[in-house]
């Protein structure tokens, strides 16, 4: 897949004249498959190139960067969604202050007609661009007959009656709604990280942990989570703590340490992908190392059971 960006790169001539999504796609929940799958079968059908273009940053960490969310995906993740679900192409627009002045037409005109070239775009019915956010829908549609490509939309998508958002899904995530949040997205949230050395005290307590160092921003709150570690190609149930271990360091800074039920091997230096699946409970300081023993084991078991009822 070919990765571009503007204004440093010129499409690839292999581009031609591409079929295109148009938003920010964080997450890449339901609502916005829906644009990649018809943006895909669109292009199919015209013997066209399937292309993605989005914003790095994300346009609110310039203009109100005090109300900037944290995002869901990486980068990296949301490219290798993309190109798992048959994109060609994924064309990043540098947002600075100065784009964000830019009037809708100006957009279109530089970034989608003169830069790209695109036959056609597909946006959700709520995106909006151009300064001040003043490009709508039917904007777009009007200036796409001014430059003679064709506009569509997408309608929201709802899941039992919840329309799906990335805003909605990171709530429910910064919430510890981590099941919920993944009937959203479609699938489990999750995040990647290396593991790196910790103190051991977990090995020492008989439930050796893999200390992950991830560079995702939104992360659950504390709390233990019933997870399940990718290693390679291999997933593994796993019981996962995120927080500061507050029976042996109070004032310690935040970690996440998974536990993984059958990982049985030394994993410092892997590369772990880290799915989320259910909130076990809330982490709390225990009265003796024994009482935390005790309470680690029985949530080892719950996360037995619940991957006895659902396949990892």
């Amino acid at each position: 897949m070919d990765l571009i960006h503007y204004p440093d790169d010129a499409p690839p001539a292999a581009w031609g004249a591409p079929v295109l999504a148009l938003g920010n796609f964080d997450g890449l929940h339901r609502g916005h498959m829906k644009i990649i799958e018809r943006v895909h079968r669109t292009a199919a059908e015209r013997g066209a190139m399937p292309v993605v273009l989005t914003f790095h940053p994300h346009p609110t960490r310039v203009l109100r960067p005090d109300k900037a969310p944290r995002l869901i995906l990486t980068e990296a993740q949301k490219i290798e969604i993309l190109e798992q679900a048959g994109m060609r192409g994924v064309a990043i627009v540098r947002f600075t202050p100065e784009l964000s002045r830019w009037d809708p037409e100006v957009f279109v005109r530089v970034v989608l007609v003169e830069w790209l070239g695109v036959s056609e775009v597909w946006v959700g019915a709520n995106f909006l661009f151009g300064r001040e956010r003043s490009g709508t829908f039917a904007i777009l549609r009007e200036l796409s007959s001014t430059y003679g490509f064709r506009a569509d939309k997408i309608d929201p998508i709802c899941y039992k009656d919840v329309v799906v958002s990335s805003t909605r899904i990171r709530r429910l995530i910064a919430e510890g709604r981590v099941d919920e949040g993944a009937a959203l997205l479609g699938h489990h949230y999750y995040i990647d990280g290396d593991v790196v050395a910790g103190d051991g005290r977990g090995r020492q307590l008989g439930f050796p942990t893999a200390n992950l160092r991830t560079g995702n921003e939104l992360l659950p709150p504390h709390g233990v989570y019933a997870t399940i570690a990718r290693v390679g190609t291999g997933l593994y149930p796993a019981v996962t703590n995120l927080g500061v271990r507050p029976t042996f360091e109070p004032a310690g800074g935040a970690s996440i340490e998974s536990y993984l039920l059958r990982g049985g091997r030394d994993l410092y230096g892997e590369r772990i992908r880290l799915y989320f699946v259910q909130r076990l409970r809330d982490e709390r300081a225990f009265e003796s190392v024994d009482a935390l023993k005790r309470q680690v084991d029985q949530d080892c078991r719950l996360v037995e059971a619940l991957f006895g009822r659902i396949s990892v």
